[in-house]
């Protein structure tokens, strides 16, 4: 803190030896800057402004107090809420230590980094004023009803230490407290008497004999002590001896002038500025005292109200004025305008020319000249006309003028016409110029607009020699050749020379309708020209033109000069344009070059403009002249001071997702955070509209941001992290801060955005990936389990069909070839027959032995085609021979039929093919139905009989002992995850209903199916 303190009063310095306002300027001529409470500013009338250490301008109001970057006021609100609002704030004081002091109607107050503190709350004191002494020390003056003998308190750091009568400190009515003087004395005044106090030492008293009877009202109303020792005095009446007055070795006199009686103003405030000026509030406006001249500003002028509350100048030398209806600013230009508000005839400034002893003569429609003792009326203001053309002064300070179409010249007081030779008038001075051989030469132009020019040479003011159109070139600008002759600067844009009788042209690209509107002979050589195009330009035999490719930022140039540094200075119709000598000789030395060069704008006071004669001069001490058109233009070039200070950057809040965020170490933005602003700024109030940024966001941002003059910074895409912003910024002379603001702050991740949810999902997913995977293993060693189970069932079946066909055939074979043996001896014909029979046998024992084997072998049908397979061998069963009362067969099939895979398809095929077998075998069945359906679920297949059915009893115990066809059958349908169920009664019939889930089953898994309604069948068991 104590750093910044220091810095502060370094700054605060250096601006007072830099920056300020020219004392020798008008108020009118100041940059001037007004926010009105009718345009929405404060609310209410505005009281105090003053600025803080940190650079930040604070204003106080009726209804509170704002703090002010140069572009926006914020109305200031205490961080927690058990500090009240405050409201009527009245008094404000920036301390060294970077705080705040407030006085409101009730109370003092003390803002320490942005929090509130408060003093003498509620005790009935009202304060008055508040000052901070040269060792940083806060004072301020209190009052309170009948009660006024401790009106003088110091603040320390234990608290308050009030100063009464035994201090030598005695006042009989409510005491404003106002300046201490070099000494360390203070001032102070009430309604009758001025006291001066130092502590430790008795008072002196002064009562100006205006107010003896002003006892309990308003009187002495500011206080400004001088180097000298005397005191200004201010007061709220007006009247003789009141008014404004100077405290003189104990004597009051007032300050009069040819524009001022003191006497008559009602003094509300007064400020002392750096550089001598004393600035004086009134309740009838603004005004300025400088020396022993007076000026004033008011509500006419601009000014927000005439009724001023307080004044108060910056660090950077603006003066801030507040009044009843808003706040004003005042601030240095670069470029200074004179016009009728400063004491011209008329604003049409059409041409302007320099005298050796500082004068500067005007060419409006009269004639008038600015010198030491303002401006004044020419000696040509009698003579007949109502327009000045061009002006020149000579070698002899002889001032060469035109009047319409008439050419004078003063001499020591004394005007006289310049005639042509046959004693006519000689035309309308367009361009006048002195060779250097003494000679004036004249452009003149004939009474019409189109009428040829004529140039003539003046020797001894008699006109020697005439050159009308078309032996001269058409010119209407003129410059004398520092070699010899003179230069013209065409109407069609071009060069011409004319030297020892001779003409010399010099040919310029340029656009139609361009003419040399300005010509000049600069020190290095040179000859330029001002065109719509550009800067034309001959030096040494080559020809150039600047552009805006060579950087001007505009090509359309209206005045030229050179300055004592041999600088180029261009007014333009962009502003005003300043090109440093050593940037013209590398520009003839590369005519493509680009240069680094000054422009100056409306900000710095330029108007750009056209004077259509000679619109540029320079007078003696090195100020530059300038005729618009409007008004004249000055800019000193030696006293430009660049302003080499950074402006202070802050960074002021953070706004996430609308919610403001005060800036502070450590800051942490919520979750889920979709927009991010980061409001920043710097503190640069004279030209805020020039200051640049640059910003980065580290961690986001790879490379600086350029957003111009944009103070906020935009980001929605900003992820849960760590992040610096850092923010630099440069004032209106390109000086950065390159330190610049910088804040440190994260944004909070969510819950799923943090590193332990996403480690978890990390391993959940790998958890769930092995429980997949151990899924599928498993159901591959079930599957496998299965099929190898079916297998080893379907061999064990075949094994036991061939236990019941084969061997006991093949034992029956042995018996009856035993049988037929034995009748062969004693009965062969009866053995014959027994014989046949048995071969008869044996074949059918052949037929079915290689039915088991083909089952035992075929692991699939010839084609996918179930419906048909089941239908055929329905066919081949039904057309049997052997069974004579073969029962009719039907096959029914529902939805579209699908490719199965093989495994389930030789299953299914299998179970039908031996569910239709032990129908057409032993059922003793009249009808055999097969239904087949095909739904998106399931694959159903039905095979229902009306013969003479199966004991209950056997269903239960998987058949006859030594039997395996049906517990074969529900061993497939249990391999393929479907569900057999087989309903019989004796002499009822039967049915076998077998489904198998369609996943896993079908071909095509995308198979959308039907739904089949289910039939209403007898219960199944």
């Amino acid at each position: 803190m104590r750093l910044l303190a220091l810095l502060a009063i370094f700054f605060a310095s250096s601006a007072g030896r830099i920056l300020a306002l020219d004392a020798t300027n008008r108020i009118s001529q100041y940059g001037h800057s007004v926010w009105r409470l009718q345009d929405g500013y404060f609310g209410g009338a505005v009281f105090d402004v003053t600025q803080t250490a940190d650079g930040y301008i604070w204003v106080s109001s009726e209804t509170g107090l704002y703090r002010f970057d140069g572009v926006r006021f914020i109305q200031w609100s205490a961080q927690s809420d058990k500090e009240s609002t405050l409201s009527h704030v009245t008094g404000l004081q920036g301390a060294r230590d970077g705080s705040l002091w407030i006085r409101t109607n009730d109370d003092l107050a003390h803002i320490v980094n942005d929090r509130l503190i408060r003093f003498q709350e509620n005790e009935g004191w009202m304060v008055l004023d508040l000052i901070q002494d040269k060792d940083g020390k806060i004072w301020f003056s209190r009052f309170r009803v009948s009660d006024v003998t401790h009106p003088l308190c110091q603040v320390l750091d234990s608290g308050v230490r009030c100063y009464g009568r035994e201090d030598g400190l005695e006042v009989t009515s409510a005491t404003r407290l106002f300046a201490q003087d070099s000494s360390g004395a203070f001032w102070m005044g009430d309604g009758t008497e001025i006291t001066r106090w130092r502590p430790g030492q008795s008072k002196t008293v002064y009562r100006p004999e205006s107010l003896h009877s002003n006892e309990g009202n308003l009187g002495i109303s500011a206080l400004v002590p001088e180097m000298d020792g005397s005191l200004w005095v201010g007061m709220a009446i007006s009247g003789r001896g009141a008014g404004l007055q100077r405290l003189v070795n104990g004597t009051f006199q007032p300050f009069r002038s040819r524009e001022l009686n003191s006497e008559t103003l009602e003094v509300l405030c007064l400020l002392k500025d750096r550089q001598n000026s004393l600035w004086v509030g009134t309740s009838q406006g603004l005004y300025k005292i400088h020396g022993t001249q007076a000026d004033h500003y008011g509500t006419a002028d601009g000014l927000s109200s005439d009724y001023i509350n307080w004044l108060f100048e910056d660090r950077e030398g603006n003066l801030w004025v507040t009044t009843s209806q808003g706040l004003d600013m005042f601030r240095d230009l670069r470029v200074s305008s004179i016009s009728k508000r400063q004491g011209l005839i008329e604003d049409g400034v059409e041409s302007v020319a320099a005298s050796h002893d500082g004068s500067v003569w005007i060419g409006t429609a009269r004639l008038q000249v600015l010198g030491s003792h303002g401006i004044s009326l020419g000696p040509g203001s009698s003579l007949p006309g109502n327009l000045v053309t061009s002006l020149f002064v000579d070698h002899s300070d002889r001032l060469w003028m035109g009047f319409m179409n008439r050419l004078y010249v003063n001499e020591r007081g004394s005007l006289r016409e310049v005639t042509k030779q046959d004693g006519s008038a000689l035309g309308m001075a367009m361009g006048i110029t002195e060779d250097n051989e003494y000679n004036i030469w004249v452009e003149t132009k004939g009474n019409s607009s189109d009428a040829p020019g004529t140039l003539v040479r003046i020797e001894n003011l008699k006109v020697t020699q005439e050159f009308p159109s078309p032996a001269m070139p058409l010119a209407r600008k003129i410059v004398a050749d520092p070699q010899g002759g003179i230069w013209l600067g065409q109407m069609t844009g071009d060069l011409a020379r004319y030297r020892d009788g001779q003409i010399s042209d010099f040919k310029f690209a340029h656009h139609p309708n361009s003419r040399v509107v300005a010509i000049t002979a600069t020190p290095d050589g040179s000859i330029l020209g001002a065109t719509e195009f550009g800067v034309v330009g001959w030096k040494d035999g080559k020809q150039q033109i600047l552009t805006e490719q060579n950087g001007l930022p505009c090509n359309s140039v209206t005045a030229l000069i050179s300055d004592d540094a041999g600088n180029l200075w261009l007014l333009a119709q962009c502003g005003l344009i300043e090109i440093p000598k050593l940037q013209m000789q590398l520009w003839w030395e590369h005519a493509e070059r680009k240069l680094t060069l000054r422009v100056f704008d409306a900000l710095d006071g330029v108007q750009p403009g056209l004077g259509h004669f000679n619109n540029s001069a320079k007078t003696p001490d090195g100020r530059l002249w300038f005729a618009n058109g409007i008004v004249l233009q000055v800019v000193d070039p030696a006293h430009i001071s660049d302003n080499q200070q950074p402006p202070p950057v802050r960074v002021e809040q953070i706004i996430a997702d609308r919610r403001s965020y005060s800036p502070q170490t450590g800051l942490r933005v919520p979750p889920r955070t979709r927009d991010l602003e980061i409001d920043y700024t710097a503190l640069r109030y004279a030209v805020p509209q020039k200051v640049r940024f640059r910003y980065k966001l580290e961690n986001r941002d790879a490379d600086w941001q350029e957003p111009g003059t944009r103070r906020q910074a935009f980001y929605n895409d900003l992820r849960p992290g760590n992040y610096r912003f850092h923010v630099i910024a440069c004032n209106d002379d390109g000086v950065w801060n390159e330190s610049g603001a910088s804040l440190n702050f994260s944004i909070l991740p969510a819950y799923y955005q943090t590193a332990w949810f996403r480690a978890s999902c990390v391993g959940v997913f790998l958890l769930f990936l092995w429980a997949i995977y151990e899924f599928r293993v498993r159901q591959l060693h079930r599957q496998f389990a299965i099929s190898l189970d079916a297998r080893v069932q379907e061999r064990t079946r075949i094994a036991r069909e061939l236990h019941d066909t084969l061997l006991q055939s093949f034992n029956a074979l042995l018996l009856r070839f035993q049988t037929a043996a034995d009748l062969l001896s004693t009965r062969p014909d009866e053995a014959r027959c027994t014989l046949d029979s048995t071969i008869d046998q044996t074949a059918q024992a052949l037929i079915e032995g290689r039915d088991a084997v083909q089952q035992l072998r075929s692991t699939s049908l010839g084609s996918n085609d179930l419906v048909g397979a089941v239908g055929s061998l329905g066919k081949a069963l039904a057309a049997d021979g052997s069974n004579r009362d073969a029962p009719a067969f039907h096959l029914e099939v529902e939805g579209t039929p699908q490719d199965l895979l093989p495994i389930t398809r030789d299953e299914v095929y299998r179970i039908a093919g031996e569910a239709l077998r032990n129908a057409f075998r032993h059922a003793r069945a009249r009808r055999i139905e097969v239904d087949i359906r095909y739904d998106r679920r399931q694959l159903r297949l039905q095979i229902r009989d009306d013969g003479q059915g199966i004991d209950p009893q056997l269903l239960r115990t998987e058949g006859l002992s030594g039997h395996y066809g049906l517990r074969g059958m529900r061993e497939r349908a249990q391999s393929l995850g479907g569900e057999l169920t087989i309903w019989s009664e004796v002499n009822s019939g039967t049915e076998i209903d077998l489904t198998v889930p369609s996943s896993g089953s079908y071909a095509n898994p995308g198979f959308a199916g039907f739904r089949i309604l289910a039939r209403r069948r007898p219960t199944k068991s």
